[in-house]
């Protein structure tokens, strides 16, 4: 009777340790994130928070842009936005409106796209 005792003893011992290597190794073999992914400082749709007003409107703009071009299978292009074209700012405050718009544009394309690469 002791050695079966014993012996599921010894069973349970190993299949805890080997338990216990899978998940040291399944967690060892999980991708780092890089540097970037790592540090995010907000939600994907958030602008730099170094923008100025009208920059952020701009980067709001141009993600609002891009999920109406998806949503309506246009081709991706900043430029043929009406807000991009005709912006309802200043004039002094265009340039950096359709900077921003451009790249709020191209960083709502790459997330519904589900991509990260440049594409126009």
């Amino acid at each position: 009777m002791k050695m079966k005792w014993l012996a599921l003893s010894v069973v349970a011992l190993s299949l805890g340790a080997s338990s216990n290597l899978v998940t040291v190794k399944a967690y060892a073999a999980a991708p780092a994130l890089s540097a970037a992914a790592a540090y995010q400082e907000g939600p994907w749709d958030q602008p730099p928070s170094e923008f100025r007003d009208v920059q952020r409107k701009g980067f709001h703009d141009g993600v609002e842009g891009a999920h109406k071009d998806f949503d309506n299978h246009r081709p991706p292009s900043p430029e043929n936005r009406d807000e991009f074209r005709h912006p309802h700012v200043p004039r002094e405050d265009r340039h950096d409106y359709r900077e921003a718009f451009r790249r709020g544009y191209q960083v709502g394309m790459q997330h519904l796209m589900g991509d990260h690469h440049d594409h126009y």
